[in-house]
């Protein structure tokens, strides 16, 4: 067992690596401000912090009252568009946050570190699917912030040993097969939820491009099950427990989807059309984007258990249906 310390454990990936985490005999405690959090999808005895990342003494209290051996961080800001609108907000908020938690598990002696990076530090890339040795060309202020404390990590591990993983998600989709929780933002901008609203009677999805050359026109991506990637969480804590090095993993299925192509599936699941219309392409969509995990799969062990998208859209589903209003509902 290992005592693990969650920074925005009560979001979305972050609870649902948390209930993994548990589920497995770890010790969980959990710091998030709530901003996007909801303390009803921590497990029961979960001991939750109410503070800001760039609380220091508040993570390094939390780091030496838990005796961590760990972290795992969540915490930060994700909406692309917003970072391009407000990148100063931004970069204090994922990158000076960020570096708190990190002099925190500094002072408290904490020397392993779990990073939720993103495939948007690629950026638009040259070649699919994307291997981890393809150039960091962030065209956005979002993947630079994550590209930032990426950067950082090999001079914090020759400072104090630091050793940590980065795992570059791809499009995190579904819900805990349980139903218990799933995905609740109050400004929604996933796919899958914003079409299952749609089928629903909502607002009718905006389907940005249809000229792209990919089969019918819409853009490719790689939908990863929230559950595949608490346990990618997993395999790195145990990779660094073992000695394994500080190295950067890609988390995703390995095979695109359509934009058009979920539409069908959510309907297909649901029951009902997708309502949708057409807009134009937002500013640096690539056509196609999806993952090599082959290296996550060879020095990991790790492997995708949702990869089909039926399933992933069926457990997205099965939340939303019984949480109409979130966890509020």
């Amino acid at each position: 067992m290992s005592r693990i310390v969650v920074t925005g454990g009560a979001g979305y990936i972050g609870s649902h690596a948390v209930r993994a985490l548990t589920d497995a005999g770890h010790a969980v405690a959990v710091v998030d401000d709530l901003s996007e959090g909801h303390p009803q999808a921590l497990p029961k005895g979960v001991e939750l912090v109410t503070a800001q990342i760039h609380d220091r003494d508040a993570v390094r209290r939390l780091l030496l009252a838990h005796r961590a051996d760990a972290v795992m961080h969540f915490a930060a800001w994700l909406k692309v568009g917003e970072s391009v609108s407000k990148p100063i907000e931004y970069f204090n908020n994922n990158v000076a946050g960020t570096l708190a938690v990190l002099e925190a598990m500094r002072d408290a002696g904490v020397t392993r570190f779990v990073f939720s990076s993103t495939c948007a530090v690629y950026g638009e890339p040259t070649a699919v699917p994307i291997v981890e040795t393809e150039k960091k060309l962030p065209i956005n202020p979002y993947g630079e912030t994550k590209l930032a404390v990426e950067r950082m990590l090999p001079f914090l591990e020759r400072a104090f040993g630091l050793k940590s993983i980065a795992l570059r998600y791809f499009n995190a989709a579904g819900a805990h097969p349980d139903g218990t929780i799933g995905e609740d933002h109050a400004d929604e901008i996933h796919l899958i939820p914003l079409a299952i609203r749609a089928a629903n009677g909502g607002t009718p999805l905006k389907v940005f491009g249809e000229d792209y050359p990919t089969p019918d026109g819409t853009c490719q991506r790689d939908y990863i099950h929230v559950c595949d990637l608490a346990d990618a969480h997993i395999r790195a804590l145990e990779a660094l427990e073992r000695g394994a090095p500080s190295s950067a993993y890609n988390i995703g299925t390995g095979t695109p989807h359509s934009v058009k192509s979920v539409i069908d599936t959510v309907g297909r699941v649901v029951g009902r059309p997708v309502a949708w219309q057409p807009a134009p392409r937002r500013p640096g969509d690539p056509a196609v984007l999806y993952a090599s995990s082959d290296r996550a799969q060879r020095e990991l062990g790790w492997a995708p258990r949702y990869a089909d998208l039926e399933v992933i859209v069926r457990h997205a589903w099965q939340w939303h249906s019984t949480h109409p209003n979130g966890y509020v509902g």
